[in-house]
């Protein structure tokens, strides 16, 4: 791999993994936002979020006053009689905050995490749920 591929590899895996910047933090290390896709469905909101390397564990969800904010924390592994030559997965602290309206169950949220993905699911409440109005005639 040549210095300019390297540079390039790096760069995309910094675009992939945005710092949280401009925010004070009492933490120490880096503080990374992760990357979400919000989906709909006619039942609910689904949050996917980007977690690489974060275990259970390390994953802090948590709802207060209808802001869901999600913490999460990975450090590099270290090896036992290894000597890192090469080192592009940087560690730190995810952290990302919603604020939830009152048409999602709060409830009823449900949260896994699988191959570095968390998946939020926030089922809509019954009275955000569409439904068909029957028009009666006079």
């Amino acid at each position: 791999m040549t210095d300019k591929t390297k540079t390039e590899a790096k760069e995309m895996a910094k675009a992939r993994k945005r710092e949280l910047t401009g925010a004070e933090s009492t933490r120490p290390g880096r503080l990374f936002t992760p990357a979400v896709d919000i989906l709909e469905t006619k039942d609910a909101i689904m949050v996917l979020a980007d977690m690489p390397g974060v275990q259970t564990e390390g994953l802090n969800i948590d709802l207060r006053e209808n802001v869901l904010t999600i913490d999460g924390a990975v450090d590099q592994a270290a090896i036992e009689d290894e000597q890192a030559l090469l080192r592009e997965y940087e560690s730190g602290s995810f952290h990302r905050q919603f604020r939830l309206s009152n048409a999602i169950d709060q409830g009823r949220i449900d949260a896994t995490l699988r191959d570095g993905v968390l998946r939020l699911t926030l089922p809509k409440a019954e009275a955000a749920l569409p439904r068909k109005i029957e028009v009666r005639a006079h």
